[in-house]
């Protein structure tokens, strides 16, 4: 079970949003490259960077940033991307800079066959985010709530070949409320392919949730705000996500 720090990028800081708000943002660091390299220095073995702006905008907005990070961290930790990510022009860049994975979340929605030629362009390379209320997907940063079943378009997205889903609760996100488990659970049990989960990790009895269902296909954990503001120490989630993985393998 990969505990992955995540970088929100707004303006070339870094922030949390409280459910997506981007007027409700918390900034953390005025220095992305210092905080990937943090990040790395505390034992991370990935990283999750989102380009707020960049999301809202439907084009990059933070690339002095994002490369100002990848320039940290060079080779020795994967970085996943998103956020305005809309074409395969822009992907074919940031993967030549140094990102190892793009996360491609409103546009595999709205523009499903652009995200089966990234998928097909890009093998390895591309995740999905689906972000879900009730079940139900929304897009544009959470702003609209589509009549598409989060099940569904997974599995959809999942014969496409992308390399994970990541599902993010946008009901918990940035509210430390934990992890909605059930719905994680629910929903990585309908696919082969491997669930990332997102969206209100509070503290470590959620990381001991997350890895008692890991063998139903959840592979990572991504944390923002609990581990910000101190009520997750990342070297503490990763060190026992790791020995529970352990024992779930004995």
């Amino acid at each position: 079970m990969l505990i992955i720090p995540a970088i929100d990028l707004k303006d070339g800081k870094c922030v949390r949003l409280r459910q997506g708000v981007m007027d409700d943002a918390t900034v953390f660091s005025d220095d992305p490259g210092a905080m990937a390299s943090h990040w790395l220095a505390q034992g991370a073995r990935r990283l999750h960077v989102v380009d707020l702006n960049g999301a809202a905008a439907g084009r990059p907005k933070n690339e002095q940033a994002i490369r100002s990070i990848t320039a940290a961290v060079g080779d020795k930790m994967p970085i996943q991307l998103g956020g305005g990510i809309r074409d395969l022009d822009t992907i074919e860049k940031y993967l030549d800079a140094g990102v190892s994975y793009v996360v491609i979340g409103t546009a595999a929605v709205k523009t499903p066959g652009f995200l089966h030629d990234a998928c097909s362009a890009f093998t390895g390379h591309v995740l999905v985010a689906l972000d879900a209320k009730d079940g139900r997907v929304a897009v544009d940063g959470w702003s609209k709530m589509t009549g598409h079943d989060v099940v569904d378009l997974a599995k959809k997205f999942q014969d496409y070949g992308v390399e994970a889903i990541i599902y993010t609760d946008i009901g918990r996100d940035g509210m430390l409320t934990g992890v909605n488990i059930k719905a994680t659970v629910a929903l990585a049990r309908e696919l082969t392919a491997p669930v990332i989960a997102s969206g209100g990790i509070a503290n470590l009895d959620d990381v001991k949730a997350l890895c008692a269902v890991q063998s139903e296909g959840i592979v990572g954990a991504i944390t923002g705000r609990a581990v910000y503001q101190g009520t997750l120490s990342f070297a503490e989630a990763q060190k026992l996500a790791d020995k529970l993985s352990r024992k779930g393998e004995a």
